[in-house]
C-alpha cells in the first residue's frame, strides 16, 4: 500500500490506502477502436476487459481518473439483486424474467467474485451481508421475502433473532437480520483499479483526464473531447451519474443522488471485532438507510445519511457521527477520520437502465445504490451483445422506464419533496 495513497482523487479513506495506478495519458488527436467507452468505472471496465480478451480493440475515456466516481467512493457493499425488489421486476417484466433477472445477479456475484481470483485483486474480499430491521414491520417484511425468495427463486436465506445476531453484531438496535452469505464487501477503488490493471494487460488503451464533450451517433459512433476523437464500430455509455448533457436521453431517466460515508481511525483489531465479530457487511431496513462494515486494517466505515438534493446535508460531519453512535453508542466521541460523498444514480422505479441507444450505441445506469456487482454484470452482458449474443442484455432493455418530471429544473426539489415523506414513514411507522 501506497504512503501517499492514489492520488487525483477526491479526499477519501479508499483514495489514501489505495494502491495507485499509474496515470494514464489524456487523449490528444484522432484514434480508431473496434468499441469506443465511455467512462472508467466498473461497467465500463469490466466490458473493455471482456472484449479485449475477445479480440477487438478498446480504446476506454475517462473524464477524471479510473474509478473516479461512484465506482471508487461508494459503500463497498456487494450484494446480490437489484436496487429495486424483484416483486417490481415482476410487475415490470412478469414471473418468467424477473427470475431470469435474478439469476443473472447470482451470475453476476459469482463473476465478481472470480474476476478478483483470476486477476489478483488485492481489494479485500469479505464474505457475508445482513439486513437488519429497526421496526416489527420490517421484520415481518422481511421473514415474507425470505419465504419468496427460497420457494420461488431458489435463493436460501438465514434468519438471525435477535440474539443470534447480538453474538455477531455489537449493537443492541436492530430486531434481527437476514443473512446472506454469498454477498459480502469489498475495497471499492481497489477493485476499480485492479479491473483497469487487467484491461490494459489484456490490450485495452485508457486515456485518463479526457472527458468527452460530444458523441456523434451513426454507422461509425465518434466521442469527442476538447484534444482528440475516437472513431469506433460500437459505443459503450458507461458513466452513470456524470454524463454532463452528453447523452441527454439518458441523463432524463436517473437521478444524481449523494451518499456519505465515514472512517473512524484506526480501532485496532479486538475493538473493531467487538462491533462486527464476522466482518460481514450491514444495512438497515430504512428507505433513508444506515449502512456499514469494518475495513481491513480495523476502521468502521459508516455510510449513510443520503442527499436527494445537489448540496451535502447541513452539519454533515455531526449528522454522521449521531447516527453511527445511535448504532453504536460504544463509539461515541471517536468521530471520523475521513469523510467523504459522491453521487450515485437511480431511476424512478429503482430498476436497472441497460439497453441500446442505437443498434451500435449501449449503455447501462440506473444501478440505484446496488452497482457493486450488477455493474460488472452490466458491462459482461454488453459485450456479450457486442459480440453477437445479445438476448441476455435484451431482457434488460424490456423495462420500461421513464424520465423524471420536471426536468433539470424541477425534478430535484420534487424529490426531495418525496424522500422526506419517506424519511418521516421511516420514523413514525
Amino acid at each position: 500500500m501506497s504512503r501517499d495513497g492514489a492520488s487525483g482523487y477526491p479526499p477519501s479513506w479508499y483514495a489514501a490506502s489505495a494502491t495507485p495506478l499509474p496515470a494514464q495519458p489524456p487523449l490528444r488527436g484522432a484514434q480508431r477502436a473496434d468499441v469506443a467507452v465511455l467512462g472508467a468505472g466498473y461497467t465500463g471496465l469490466t466490458a473493455a476487459l471482456a472484449l479485449a480478451e475477445a479480440g477487438h480493440r478498446v480504446i476506454v475515456l475517462e473524464a477524471e481518473r479510473v474509478g473516479w466516481g461512484a465506482s471508487g467512493r461508494n459503500g463497498g457493499q456487494a450484494i446480490v439483486g437489484y436496487g429495486c425488489e424483484q416483486s417490481t421486476l415482476e410487475g415490470l417484466l412478469g414471473e418468467a424474467e424477473a427470475r431470469m433477472l435474478f439469476d443473472l445477479s447470482r451470475e453476476g456475484m459469482a463473476n465478481l467474485r472470480g474476476r478478483i481470483a483470476r486477476h489478483g485483486i488485492d481489494c479485500h474480499w469479505r464474505d457475508g451481508y445482513a439486513h437488519v430491521p429497526l421496526k416489527p414491520r420490517q421484520v415481518r417484511a422481511l421473514q415474507a421475502d425470505m419465504v419468496e425468495m427460497a420457494e420461488r427463486y431458489d435463493y436460501p436465506l438465514q434468519w438471525w433473532d435477535r440474539e443470534q445476531l447480538r453474538a455477531h453484531l455489537g449493537s443492541d438496535l436492530y430486531l434481527g437480520a437476514v443473512y446472506d452469505g454469498a454477498s459480502g464487501h469489498l475495497h471499492p477503488l481497489e477493485y476499480a483499479l485492479g479491473l483497469a490493471r487487467a484491461a490494459l494487460a489484456a490490450g485495452v488503451v485508457i486515456h485518463e483526464h479526457s472527458p468527452v464533450q460530444r458523441l456523434v451517433t451513426g454507422t461509425q459512433p465518434v466521442l469527442h473531447t476538447a484534444h482528440g476523437e475516437v472513431r469506433a464500430d460500437f459505443l459503450v455509455i458507461a458513466g452513470n451519474a456524470w454524463l454532463h448533457g452528453v447523452a441527454p436521453a439518458l441523463e432524463a431517466r436517473i437521478m444524481p443522488v449523494g451518499t456519505y460515508i465515514g472512517a473512524t481511525p484506526v480501532l485496532g483489531a479486538e475493538r473493531a471485532r467487538s462491533l462486527i465479530g464476522n466482518d460481514m457487511a450491514v444495512s438497515d431496513a430504512n428507505w433513508a438507510l444506515d449502512y456499514f462494515r469494518l475495513s481491513h486494517d480495523h476502521r468502521l466505515l459508516f455510510g449513510g445519511r443520503a442527499s436527494y438534493s445537489s448540496l451535502p446535508p447541513p452539519g454533515l460531519r455531526g449528522l454522521m457521527q449521531r447516527r453511527m453512535e445511535r448504532v453504536f453508542p460504544q463509539l461515541r466521541g471517536v468521530g471520523f477520520e475521513y469523510l467523504w460523498g459522491g453521487y450515485v444514480d437511480i431511476t424512478r422505479n429503482r430498476a436497472p437502465d441497460w439497453g441500446r441507444l442505437a443498434d451500435n450505441v449501449y449503455y447501462a445506469q440506473g444501478f440505484s445504490g446496488h452497482g457493486v456487482a450488477a455493474s460488472g454484470l452490466a458491462g459482461q452482458l454488453i459485450a456479450e451483445a457486442i459480440g453477437g449474443q445479445s438476448r441476455r442484455l435484451d431482457a434488460f432493455a424490456r423495462i420500461a422506464h421513464r424520465p423524471f418530471p420536471g426536468g433539470r429544473m424541477l425534478r430535484t426539489p420534487l424529490l426531495v419533496a418525496a424522500m422526506s415523506w419517506y424519511r418521516l414513514r421511516d420514523a413514525l411507522w
